[in-house]
């Protein structure tokens, strides 16, 4: 699965997020709907198919103790969650608060899984990357 791209969407009331049809059918069909949803270094979230999810889970658990505060950060913050009947996953309170997703969010396809962004704080941070140029590694890659 490759996922890449990504809508603006809207958070309802209740914190759940309707994923596109582009990806939803994808992820019935692959993984039953289950996913991962955990805080990402970046400010964001991301969200993992469960089958990429339980291969990163046990690398980050096979890691010495010296990367406690890594796997804190992921594997403290993960929660599974699924696509519902209404196409939607609910974003637990505190994710989305430590997240700072309020109404309109950014979903990115990212290879194999997502980011799940505030729109402010994503385009924020995409201004400051633009601004700063892209990187040496990068100029030779760009399709002109």
């Amino acid at each position: 699965m490759t996922f890449r791209g990504g809508p603006v969407l809207t958070l309802d009331a209740k914190g759940r997020l309707t994923v596109p049809a582009r990806w939803r059918e994808q992820l019935m069909a692959s993984v039953n709907g289950q996913l991962v949803v955990a805080k990402h270094p970046h400010g964001c979230l991301s969200l993992y198919p469960v089958n990429v999810w339980e291969p990163f889970e046990a690398h980050l658990l096979a890691l010495p103790a010296e990367h406690d505060a890594w796997r804190r950060l992921y594997i403290g913050s993960a929660s599974d969650v699924e696509i519902d009947s209404g196409s939607r996953v609910l974003i637990p309170p505190e994710l989305r608060s430590w997240a700072a997703l309020d109404r309109e969010v950014k979903l990115l396809g990212m290879g194999s899984s997502f980011e799940i962004w505030d729109l402010q704080r994503y385009e924020v941070r995409e201004a400051t990357a633009l601004a700063l140029g892209a990187p040496e590694v990068l100029k030779s890659l760009v399709i002109r």
